[in-house]
């Protein structure tokens, strides 16, 4: 296990794990996910960040191929997440640093994971400053990006931003850098991690994009995934998450539902015919075949979501509520929404969908459309109809 230079004297030292599939309730299946942390070699020794307590042996055996354990300075603690600082306590045990530094509110969050009556730790302020030899290090907070004691460590002589979990994505690699993986491929993951973790706390990285772009970086380094490096890869990051930040409707539509005997089913293609239509794109995803992480990427490219469930137990199928519930929580902005249901006999599924749509604050241009048993030709066409009258109001709010 080596360490890896990223710049002159400052080392990649995390983990790579290929086998984890579950991140912060989405799907890493098949990607993984990689633990950064990286460490700086100056008149100070400072490792940024550690990684989970599963891979605690991996970091030190990177760390150790650079210098004695012991030697290690100073450690910094962007963030305290368990992902990122679950190997503490262990590397603090063993190389019983001078300092740990971290925000006034990771203070908090140390004290709650770790017993740190005897450890050396100073919180630090909002745009403080140390000293580590031929470098420096400012720290800027960070808060709610997407924990509120996150923090970045800005070191200028480097043009470097540890980033912690901003700018980040989820990808197990024996690549460091963006540049070596396809784009496609790399903004599919970018988005993935967006709209699955970072979504809600949009307001916060609108206020922290131009905060970035005020520095003077060619290298970004964030705690999960691959690093950029150069300055056009650094504006490619800050551009892709101010774009993803304002959430401007996409003048294409989205389709989730869920199904028991196929009349939803039917129904949801009758909707996308109309929106075929009237030139708006679509994309059907069915919930028994589709993980509520890949929706939620999918929702990246489309300005409209029409969902749809038959009606089970006077309620939606357990697959749409649990997609509802996932996506409400992430905060959605400038949307669209319709909702459609069958049913056997008492037909609430069309309505609770609907109603879970506006409380996220989409537009919803149709009233939630419902019918009883295997749709005829009447259904599909109504169905048809709800799928034009979407589409006409998704082109609308895309020109406006």
């Amino acid at each position: 296990m080596q360490p890896f230079e990223i710049k002159k004297d400052i080392f990649w030292v995390g983990a790579v794990d290929y086998d984890n599939r579950d991140f912060h309730g989405y799907s890493l299946s098949p990607a993984g996910s990689t633990y950064n942390a990286y460490f700086v070699n100056d008149e100070k020794k400072v490792l940024f960040d550690t990684v989970s307590a599963s891979a605690t042996g991996a970091l030190l055996c990177r760390l150790a191929k650079l210098l004695p354990l012991e030697k290690v300075d100073y450690i910094v603690c962007n963030h305290l997440e368990q992902d990122h600082a679950g190997a503490l306590a262990e590397v603090v045990a063993r190389c019983k640093p001078e300092k740990i530094f971290c925000s006034q509110l990771g203070l908090q969050s140390m004290a709650g994971h770790f017993n740190i009556e005897d450890w050396p730790v100073q919180a630090v302020k909002n745009g403080e400053e140390i000293s580590i030899g031929k470098r420096t290090v400012t720290f800027v907070e960070t808060r709610m990006l997407h924990w509120p004691d996150s923090m970045v460590s800005y070191i200028p002589q480097d043009k470097l931003l540890i980033s912690n979990d901003a700018f980040g994505q989820n990808i197990a690699s024996t690549q460091r850098f963006a540049d070596e993986c396809p784009q496609e491929d790399f903004m599919h993951t970018i988005k993935e991690y967006y709209y699955n973790i970072v979504l809600p706390y949009s307001p916060q990285v609108l206020k922290a994009v131009p905060l970035v772009e005020s520095l003077d970086i060619d290298m970004i380094a964030p705690d999960h995934g691959l690093i950029h490096r150069g300055k056009a890869s650094c504006r490619f990051i800050l551009d892709a998450y101010r774009t993803m930040a304002e959430q401007k409707p996409s003048r294409k539509a989205l389709i989730v539902y869920d199904t028991m005997w196929h009349s939803t089913e039917k129904m949801a293609s009758a909707i996308a015919s109309g929106l075929e239509e009237v030139g708006v794109p679509v994309r059907l995803m069915s919930m028994k075949r589709n993980h509520h992480s890949a929706i939620m990427s999918e929702l990246a490219d489309c300005g409209a979501v029409i969902a749809g469930s038959p009606t089970h137990n006077n309620g939606i199928l357990p697959l749409m509520a649990a997609m509802m519930t996932y996506m409400k929580g992430l905060r959605p902005k400038n949307r669209i929404g319709a909702a459609f249901g069958s049913y056997g006999w008492s037909g609430e599924s069309a309505k609770i969908l609907h109603e879970w749509l506006a409380s996220m604050g989409m537009e919803m241009p149709a009233d939630p459309l419902k019918f009883q048993w295997t749709p005829k030709h009447e259904c599909l066409k109504a169905c048809h109809e709800m799928g034009r009258t979407v589409g006409e109001a998704l082109k609308k709010k895309c020109a406006e």
